[in-house]
């Protein structure tokens, strides 16, 4: 993808296309006014294969190097461990990390990398926890461990856990980020990073969040049970699937008449629309053959309103999503090492 523009307007709206929030545009504006080149980060665990969900914001790192930021990505292998993350192991949390490095190199190129066990070395960084702890509450850090996947319960049977938000906040500090990327799930600890830098005279970093993609089962009775997750296979597409098997996904997948709550829906206007600029509906030609549409908005419309019917939008995603990953996979398959160990740590 070539340079959006040069302009503020331009790299604005590229900042700001499809996210669900940001603290504060008033603070991006200044940001992108004042510095050619702002530094954003985004964080993530190694914890197994990849899927649909990671490669939102993984997308969002792609548009901020567009819009002349410098974007690093924490290999979060010490948060893993906290985490219990592919067992605890080392060996394991390492082949995530040589794994993750890989495939986002692959998805986004121009990225930076870092791991935690490079920043967590270098001098200053647990003080700067301590602050960050001193500068926050018990109760305040138990409501963080949501960023987590974790229950606020979770940190009492071990303590290790609630360093896990403090160091997520010193993370922005130590790699000076002007953004800090995540998910809606990341809030938390964007907030108590942000809060921190009030109380400890620091600058705070503007936060930037991408939806979350539903998982293929639809609703649960809890919010944390539409995201879309590994630990549900059924509703989750990962990156290695092949065609045939995201075809089968998504064939049962929940997919309502109406807009809300619509996963597939999902899929497009959160990921495969901005990421491959085009919408193409695959159908046999018995069928009508293609459908091509010049926005997401037209897609749904179409969709809730009878003219597209819910197999043809299913097996479209699934051709267009296998589109999205084939460079993923085709590098897997020409260096198979890192996808291999992870594997083996994960069966």
């Amino acid at each position: 993808m070539a340079r959006f523009g040069t302009n503020m307007s331009d790299r604005k709206s590229l900042v700001m296309r499809g996210v669900s929030e940001c603290v504060t545009e008033d603070e991006l504006d200044n940001l992108l006014a004042n510095k050619e080149t702002p530094r954003a980060y985004v964080g993530f665990e190694p914890s197994g294969l990849l899927h649909a969900g990671s490669l939102v914001p993984m997308l969002k790192c792609k548009e901020l190097v567009d819009a002349g930021f410098e974007v690093t990505i924490l290999l979060a292998d010490w948060h893993g461990y906290i985490n219990d993350k592919l067992g605890g192991s080392w060996d394991n949390l390492n082949a995530g990390v040589e794994y993750q490095r890989q495939m986002f190199s692959v998805f986004c190129p121009g990225v930076k990398f870092k791991t935690a066990s490079e920043i967590v070395s270098e001098d200053g960084y647990w003080e700067m926890v301590l602050r960050v702890s001193k500068a926050s509450s018990l109760k305040r850090m138990r409501r963080a461990l949501s960023i987590m996947g974790r229950d606020e319960k979770d940190g009492d049977k071990d303590m290790s856990k609630f360093f896990y938000p403090a160091m997520q906040a010193t993370d922005i500090y130590a790699l000076d980020a002007d953004l800090a990327l995540g998910g809606m799930d990341q809030r938390h600890a964007h907030m108590l990073a942000r809060d921190a830098a009030d109380k400890l005279k620091l600058r705070k970093p503007v936060a930037l969040h991408t939806p979350l993609l539903g998982s293929l089962s639809g609703p649960g009775r809890m919010d944390t049970d539409a995201k879309m997750s590994k630990s549900d296979p059924t509703g989750t597409l990962l990156i290695h699937d092949n065609k045939k098997k995201l075809t089968k996904k998504l064939s049962k997948a929940y997919c309502p008449p109406e807009r809300e709550g619509n996963p597939v829906l999902d899929l497009w206007q959160h990921l495969l629309e901005p990421a491959l600029g085009n919408i193409v509906i695959e159908r046999p030609e018995k069928f009508g053959g293609n459908l091509s549409f010049e926005s997401y908005e037209k897609l749904e419309l179409a969709y809730t309103s009878g003219s597209l019917h819910p197999l043809d939008l299913k097996n479209g995603t699934a051709a267009a999503l296998f589109q999205m990953v084939k460079p993923l996979q085709d590098s897997c398959a020409s260096e198979p090492g890192n996808y291999e160990k992870l594997l083996s740590a994960i069966q």
